[in-house]
Formats: C-alpha cells, structure tokens, sequence
C-alpha cells in the first residue's frame, strides 16, 4: 500500500509539479471566495457552557426579576464634589445626551434617585411624587447627606468621599434574541432527555442559523453604540475638567473581539517578520526565504477560507490559531529544506531524484508528527465549551492543510528549480550548539538524569499547588481603558463582577381576612377580586432571612456593594424612628410606593409570584488574594451549615459562577485528559518505532517539559485559566515531532554505525541542527504573542515558549541519554 501511495506520488506530483501548482492555485481560489465569512466571537456565550444547569438558572433568574445588560461609566470632576451645583447639570447633560443613542434604554444617575428624607414634604405627598435632587422641596445638603449614608446609594451610585459617581447605562433588550435562547435552551433541553422529534431537529436547526444572524447583528449594534459612548465620553473629558471611566460585561465582550482582531493583524505580521529572519539566519539565501514564505502563506490563507466556509468563529481561546499554522507549517518546512540540502551535498542525483529521496525519507516521521499533535489537539474536543471544542477541530484541520500543503507545494516548486550545490559544508564549522549538547549527552549523560528527576520531583510538587483562576480585571494591561474603568469601579463604587443569590421561601397560605390601610384600600388585586399576594408575602420572617443574608455577605472581604429588599426595609425603618415594619406596614408601604419606586428598589429584589427573594452582590474582582472558587463554596457551606439555610433553599447564580464553571471544566477535560494525549501518542510510536521501550524514551522528554511547566505555574502561584489550560496538551503534540524526528534518524544512522555514541554525534550534526532550527523557530514564534494587549494571551505565549524550550533541550539531552542507557535498537 505504501509502495503504491509513493508509486503514485512520485508520478503524479513530481512528474507533473505544474499540473499540481495549477490545482492548488485553483483550491485555494474556491476558498478564498469564504474569506469575508470569517468572524470573531469574544461574547459572554463563548466563555460558558451550554449544557451548564447553572446557565439555565441564570437564564431564569435575569427574566424573573427583569435584569438588563447595562454599562457603568464612573463620573469624577477634577475640582469639587459630585453635588457641586455645576458638576450636577454637567451629569445631566451627560446623561440627556446618552439618552439620544438609539440602543441605550435608560441611564441611571443619582439626580434620578428617589430621596425621603431630604424633603419638607408630607409622606402621604411624597408617596405620589417622589422628590429627587433637582426637586425644588428638596434640600441639597441633606440630599448629599441622604445618599452618602444610604443603604441602597452609597458606595452603589456615590463614592464614600463624594468625588465619583456612577451612571448605569442600561441597554435595550432584544426581545428576538432572548426568545432565540429561550426556544433554542428548550429544545436542547429536550434534545437531551430523548424526546426530540425529527421535525424539532430542524426547527433546532433553524434557530441555530437565525440566532448567528440576530446575534451578529446585535453584537455589532452594541459596538457601534459603545463607539458613540466613547465619542460622548472623550467630547466631555475634553470640554469639562472631568474623568470618565467605562466598564460592564457588554463593554469586555466588545474590547476582547478588538483585541483578537489586533492579535490576529499584530500576531500575523510578528511572526511573518520573524520567520524571514529566522529563514535568513539559517538558510542565507532568498530562495529558502520565499520557499517556506509561499508554504506559510498557502496554509493560512486556505484555513482562513475553511473556517469561513465551515462558519467557525475564531474566539479569545483560538484567537492564535494564525500563529500556530505559520509556526508548525514553518517547522514542517525547515525539516524538509534541511533534509534536501543534506542529500544535495551527500549524493549525486539529478534533481528530481533528490526531491523524490526527500519526500520519501522525511513523509513518514512528518506525517506521524502531523498526527501526534492532532492527537493533542483533538483532546480539546471532549471540552463541555463550544469555542474550545472548535478550536480543536480547528486545529485538526489546520494541521491536515499544513502537512498537504508541506508535501505538495514545495516538492513541487522544487522540481521546477535547480539542484543547489555546495551545502551544509560551509554550514558545519559555523554551528557548534548542537554539538556541544552532544559532549553533555556522552560525557554527562548521569548529570542529566539526576537533573532531570529533581526537576520532576519538584515539578509533581508544583503541580499540587495549581489552582484555576478567572479574574476579568487581570486579564487586561494596566493601561487600557477597560482596566482602568474596572478598577475606578472597584475601589469607588462597590466592584464589578455581579453574583446572586436567590432566597427560596416555603409555599405560603394566602390570608383570607381583607385588610384595610390607612387609605381605606383593601388589598384586593384590581385584575381580580382575590386577595393582593403581597399582603401574605411581607413577613417578618422573610425579612429577618433577607437580612441574615444580606449581612452576612456585606461583611465578606471579597464582597463590595450588598442590595437586596433589606436595603430599601432599612430605608424605611430609618423614616419609622428606626423601628421595625411589621408584615401589614411593609405589605402597605408596597401597595401604595409609586411604580417607579418599586422598578428601582423593590421589583428587581422579589419575585412574589415565584415566592423569591433576589441578594445581588458585587465582588472586587481586583482583589489580589480572591479566589472566586473558594469564594463561592464558602458562601454555599456558610448559607446551609451556619445560617440555617437548607440546600435547594437557595441559588447561587451569576456570570461568575458560569465562569468558574467553564474553567473548572477545562480543568477537569483537559488536564486529566493528558492521560489520553499520552495513550495516543504511545500508540502511534508503537505502529512507528514497534517498540514499547522506544515509545516509552520518546514520551518522556516531552511529558517532562509539559508538567514542569504546569509546576512552575503552581510553584510560582500563577493561576491556570482559559488560555493557559490547553498549554500542556499543546506542548506534548508540538514537541512530540522532534523526538519522532530523532528517533527516526538516530535508528536510520545507527544501523549504519552500530556505535550508540557515535549515531549521537551524527545525529547532532544532522537532524539535530532541523531540530534546534525549528525548536528555536517555534520558541520565538509564541514569544510572539507578548504583542496581545490580553494578558492571558501574554502569559500562554511565554510559557509556551519556554515548555517548548525546556522540550528543546529535552530531546537532545535526555532523550539520547535515555536512547543510550537502554539501547533499545540492539534488543529489535
């Protein structure tokens, strides 16, 4: 079979290099017509879990109590306090003029806030027109007074020291969309009980389709009404004398699909720049400059076609897919151009013999490393998260362009040149590196192996202390305005990322008995003549819980601003001598408050229908010491074993939640999935080399640089988190292909030699010399990825360089030390 695969390559290929140049020309032009389909995905839905009940917790609890995405801008003059009678009309005009932008819905501010107890006016007045700031009955210092030690404002729309404030921005709901997810949770719902029918197979389908329309579409009106915020924002910094900051989970979305898009643009010609230097360091001629250049660029573009063929969005976690194409296309390459260059200076062949001599030695260890790193990638498949999951058949596919492109057009290019003459001699005197890993290897060979098990012991060590992370704040530069508004959030207005907890009440019986208020109303529903559900749902006993919750949250170090009905009872206790309601006066107080009372202090805090109470909470995301997974298993052991909570009495839910629970399914998909990266990579050694011994040596250098990066993580307190997960499987599929490369070439020379330490020196000054080209190639080539303005991007790339250094090093080192200590070839 293989005879008859080369048989057919050598005729079809190198016999017809122009008919084979024609068709790739053609294939990469039908593609091409693909490429305007490629989009970017950096939303919320790309960082969570679809099946996560939690998700379909959230999804219920921000329709119950009527949530709505918004954006925070913090306000802060430069001279004066936010109640200056100048910086409240300036917080007014901001806030008209926001107003005038199409998708904004409403903007909160504290000159919208309803105040009671900065006014002259009689309660039963106040009720039907509730004062604000601007109200003429209303006194100004006793407004600031009001908000600056109000349980519902302070710290929430004002600063403790009166210098920032916030407005909330909230943005119009997209009733298509939300009833997309609504109808498309449902159907996956039933889709994973069994009982979908064929025909809600396609409705499913359909859905699908329109939601990437309407979704799209929605996700560029936001973009376009944060560019007018923005542009709003810079006209009033530079005509006031004021600071304005934004932040809010639609703002991180939009800034993280920007910084894909300049990691893709800043990625793309980083590497491109460095692979001419690196091609021109090595090689020295223009030839295997463009050569290589041509190979790079037929991989990209043609896989930039395919996702937009196949509609895969290209997300924060597969935002360096560029740079991984161009670098193992690049290595694939320099194996090839280095092996042809060895056989133009050893034989004396005529061109096309030598091309066919190439491909022939080189397509079995270079498919087997194609396939060693799709075996790492495809571990990303078992991941619970679309975009992780399309990252790794990205990549799968990614690799198989890389390996045709490699073995088609510049074999085919080749045959249509002359045979270079006068190689490698001139290269040997001026490349010492390699040999003198060599000298260690020989000479040092125990030294090695003692290093190695220390470093092993201190890697497993490391490992222990691993710990998964998710901090939105940390994952931005100290200098972006993300960051920046974040963090103006987080120490001025109570932090920014959201969590709820919802309080499940008993079923109550409702009270047969009509009861009057002071304003000779009963409370009978107007729909109906049934008694209101609120005159039963007010009681003290669900306020004493509300509050046993609320203040026991308040008082976490993790926690900032704290709002829940307790915050608008205590508001009402301070008006009533600071003297509990009972269940009758709050019943009352909530049947004649004004609606727009209600919408901002009670209605987003109970759901009488559904017997619920809401604690929102927000965490100081820019907490050195947070850990967000402890964070939330301490509240779920607090509520249930010290304040008396039983479990399904309440719900812990949030984008925090669902963020953790993304990472804490990679954790568990991809690093215990290791275990099946390295069955599979055993595997194919073994069909390789048929040797468990030989499979077992090639394996280890490469495990060992994968963990010892995963212990230096830990070691150094560096948390894992979306992008640095995948490092160890990326690590062992990408430096796998050098000991393939070695192990082939060492078994190649040694039936030659004979001579264990010998095959090592001619192993070094041949294929050792590709290996460190290309280690060095691949190396340099993440250490690309330090141009990303996202830090978790910065960090992947320079571990990853530096576990792929450590494999580096690894393969010439210990991996021949292995292969002399056990002689394996002798026992074939």
């Amino acid at each position: 079979m293989i005879n008859k695969i080369s048989y057919l390559y050598s005729n079809w290929v190198l016999q017809k290099p122009k008919l084979i140049l024609s068709f790739l020309l053609i294939f990469l032009v039908l593609f091409s017509v693909s490429i305007p389909n490629f989009k970017l995905d950096a939303s919320a839905d790309s960082l969570i879990l679809e099946n996560d009940e939690d998700l379909k917790v959230y999804r219920k609890t921000l329709q119950r109590y009527q949530t709505k995405e918004f954006l925070v801008m913090t306000f802060s003059p430069y001279k004066g306090e936010v109640f200056d009678e100048k910086n409240l009309l300036i917080l007014k005009n901001l806030k008209n003029q926001l107003l005038e932008i199409e998708e904004v819905d409403s903007v909160t501010t504290l000159i919208d806030v309803p105040l009671v107890k900065s006014s002259d006016l009689p309660f039963t007045e106040m009720i039907s027109n509730v004062p604000t700031i601007f109200s003429e009955s209303v006194d100004r210092e006793k407004a600031r007074l009001e908000m600056l030690n109000s349980p519902i404002y302070k710290d929430l729309i004002i600063s403790e020291d009166a210098k920032t404030s916030a407005l909330q921005i909230n943005i119009k709901k997209n009733d298509n969309l939300n009833k997309l997810i609504e109808k498309r949770t449902e159907l996956l719902e039933r889709k994973e009980l069994g009982t979908i029918t064929l025909a809600d197979e396609e409705l499913l389908s359909e859905i699908r389709h329109e939601y990437e329309i309407v979704k799209t579409n929605h996700d560029i009106s936001i973009h376009e009404m944060l560019k007018h915020i923005r542009k709003i924002k810079e006209s009033y910094e530079a005509g006031y004398q004021l600071e304005l900051r934004l932040g809010g989970i639609p703002m991180i979305a939009d800034d993280m699909i920007s910084y894909v898009k300049s990691d893709l643009v800043n990625f793309g010609f980083g590497v491109f720049v460095f692979i001419v230097i690196t091609l021109k360091l090595i090689f020295r001629k223009t030839k295997w400059i463009i050569l290589p250049l041509l190979s790079c660029a037929y991989a990209v573009l043609t896989m930039i076609g395919l996702l937009g063929f196949f509609g895969w969005k290209v997300t924060v976690i597969s935002s360096n897919f560029i740079s991984l194409m161009l670098i193992l296309t690049l290595s694939m390459n320099i194996h090839l151009i280095v092996r042809y260059r060895q056989l133009c200076a050893q034989s004396n062949n005529n061109q096309m013999e030598t091309v066919d001599e190439m491909t022939s030695k080189m397509v079995r260890p270079c498919l087997y490393t194609a396939l060693t790193t799709i075996v790492a990638f495809a571990s990303l498949v078992f991941s619970d998260i679309k975009p992780v999951i399309d990252f790794g058949y990205m990549m799968i596919l990614g690799l198989s362009v890389t390996f045709i492109t490699s073995f088609l057009l510049l074999p085919s290019i080749l045959c249509l040149l002359d045979k270079e003459k006068n190689v490698v001699t001139s290269e040997k005197n001026n490349f010492k590196f390699t040999k003198i890993l060599a000298d260690l290897t020989v000479h040092k060979g125990k030294h090695i192996l003692m290093m190695t098990f220390f470093i092993g012991i201190l890697t497993l060590f490391g490992i222990t202390q691993l710990k998964v992370e998710n901090s939105f704040i940390n994952y931005f530069k100290a200098d972006t305005e993300i960051y920046k508004g974040m963090k103006q959030i987080d120490d001025k207005l109570g932090g920014t990322t959201p969590l709820d907890i919802v309080l499940k009440f008993e079923n109550f019986e409702q009270n047969e008995e009509v009861v009057i208020d002071d304003f000779g109303d009963d409370l009978l529903s107007d729909a109906d003549d049934e008694i209101d559900p609120s005159a039963d749902w007010f009681t003290t006993d669900k306020i004493h819980k509300i509050k046993k919750v609320h203040d026991y949250l308040d008082n976490l170090p993790e926690v900032g601003k704290v709002l829940s009905l307790a915050s608008t009872v205590r508001v009402a206790e301070e008006l009533n001598d600071n003297k509990e309601l009972d269940s009758l006066e709050m019943a009352l107080l909530y049947k004649r408050a004004p609606e727009s009372v209600k919408d901002v202090a009670v209605n987003p805090y109970i759901s009488i229908d559904n017997n619920e109470a809401r604690i929102n909470l927000r965490i100081l995301d820019s907490k050195e010491d947070l850990r967000r997974k402890e964070l939330i298993e301490k509240i779920d052991n607090d509520l249930t074993n010290n304040l008396g909570f039983p479990k399904g009495s309440f719900v812990i839910t949030g984008i925090l939640v669902l963020y953790n629970n993304m990472l804490q399914s990679l954790f568990d998909s991809q690093i215990l999935s290791l275990g099946f990266v390295m069955l599979g990579i055993g595997i194919m050694f073994m069909v390789l080399f048929r040797s468990w011994l030989l499979s077992l040596i090639g394996i280890i250098p490469n495990l060992i640089a994968a963990i010892f990066v995963l212990g230096l993580m830990g070691l150094i307190n560096l948390p894992l988190d979306m992008m640095t997960i995948t490092i160890a499987a990326i690590t062992i599929g990408i430096a796998v292909d050098n000991s393939i490369h070695y192990i082939y070439r060492f078994r190649e020379e040694f039936e030659k030699l004979k001579d264990y330490k010998k095959t090592v020196y001619v192993c070094h000054d041949s294929i050792g010399r590709a290996i460190f080209f290309t280690g060095i190639t691949i190396i340099f080539g993440f250490s690309i990825l330090i141009l990303s303005n996202f830090i978790p991007t910065i960090i992947f790339g320079l571990l990853t360089g530096f576990a792929m250094f450590v494999a580096l090093i690894a393969v010439l080192t210990l991996l021949p030390k292995l292969i002399i200590s056990f002689k394996p070839f002798s026992k074939q």
